[in-house]
């Protein structure tokens, strides 16, 4: 049996006021030709389909035609909820979804209510597919605990409770058939990748590899967007997310996996780069140096930390010279050695000098433009 392992896509995505629906679009169609040149039996979307839980109308259109086009391969399709989708609205969808042979799971279900799906691969292979949605600590820790446990108390219950509903999703597996775990969540150990949500990242959150049992072949994971191995008892991988969503992935290779699997026997797992992202990079230098680096800088979305001091039209400048550049900053200044002056005694244009001076900004203008500005309020106080 051979599944496509996907997770993390954050279609509706925008990097610092820029739009990368088109980028979105391109990336998942590449992931529906990998479907279908591999000959995949089983797709996992393991979840974070969407950026929000309130998704624009073209958002939705690109993942569920995306969805679709899995299902057209004639791979079966399984697609969870991650901590920023909207349960609600997948659970929904999800009725309209199996009439298409797509199943989609919003919140946890019981085993026989579709926590577990059971069917046969085009080769003869029976599969039974646990499935596992992110599940907030406040749904899976009752609210009187919450309220009188402390956080350590609490973190603890959720991962043992945690464990309880893995346990009773995989009850049923056997020997004889192809045993695979899908969630959404935070795996002890794990490492981020830079654009994950805080709040569900927290040791609140975590879960022991353990949780997951060794009659699993194969657990593919969703939530963490660097794509990585977990030891334990069952492989247990996170495929990280298709395209690089911050500038603290810059360093990661963009991929989805392809796993190879037989009833009784470890998982194959095989990394498929993906070629339609664009690279996020970060530039240092002068306006000049900045400036001749444009040539190799090709269709990548930039970061640039400017290494001289800060003027009026520093900005435009940059972006004349690196139209991809999405987020402009002055590098901050070393530490004086000095303890900052007091203001007691001092002047607005002693001060406002020293902020441009701790600004690393050197403009002749700003100082005349506060001047005036300080005249003109001068002027109108009676």
């Amino acid at each position: 049996m051979r599944i496509l392992h996907t997770s993390d896509w954050h279609v509706g995505k925008v990097l610092k006021g820029v739009p990368r629906l088109d980028e979105q679009r391109c990336v998942l169609a590449e992931i529906v030709s990998l479907a279908a040149e591999h000959q995949v039996d089983l797709v996992l979307v393991a979840g974070d389909l969407f950026e929000s839980a309130a998704p624009p109308a073209e958002a939705q259109a690109a993942v569920w035609s995306t969805v679709l086009g899995l299902r057209a391969t004639g791979a079966e399709v399984i697609v969870i909820a991650g901590n920023h989708d909207n349960a609600l609205m997948l659970d929904a969808l999800g009725p309209l979804a199996a009439a298409a042979g797509v199943r989609v799971l919003g919140r946890p279900r019981r085993p026989e209510e579709g926590g577990v799906v059971t069917f046969e691969t085009r080769g003869g292979e029976r599969a039974q597919v646990a499935s596992l949605p992110f599940v907030s600590q406040r749904h899976v820790v009752r609210a009187a605990e919450l309220m009188a446990n402390d956080a350590a108390q609490n973190a603890g219950a959720y991962a043992e409770r945690y464990r309880s509903v893995m346990a009773a999703l995989c009850g049923g597996f056997a020997a004889g058939t192809v045993n695979v775990v899908v969630a959404h969540g935070m795996v002890r150990g794990g490492v981020l990748g830079g654009g994950e949500r805080d709040a569900q990242t927290i040791e609140d959150y975590w879960v022991d590899p353990t949780a997951f049992p060794p009659a699993a072949q194969y657990v593919a994971l969703g939530h963490l967007h660097r794509a990585q191995q977990l030891p334990g008892a069952a492989p247990i991988w996170y495929c990280g997310s298709p395209i690089q969503l911050d500038f603290g992935e810059t360093a990661d290779t963009k991929q989805v996996l392809v796993v190879d699997v037989e009833a009784g026997k470890p998982a194959r797992v095989e990394a498929l780069a993906l070629r339609s992202p664009r690279r996020l990079r970060t530039l240092e230098g002068t306006v000049a140096d900045l400036a001749a680096m444009a040539p190799s800088v090709g269709d990548d979305l930039l970061r640039v930390v400017v290494t001289e001091p800060g003027r009026a039209g520093l900005a435009a400048e940059v972006k004349e010279a690196l139209p991809n550049a999405v987020d402009i900053r002055l590098q901050k200044p070393e530490e004086a050695p000095q303890p900052a002056a007091r203001r007691r005694g001092r002047s607005a244009h002693e001060l406002f000098a020293d902020y441009l001076a701790e600004s690393g900004v050197d403009d002749d203008r700003l100082v005349h433009l506060f001047a005036r500005l300080l005249d003109e309020i001068a002027e109108e106080q009676p």
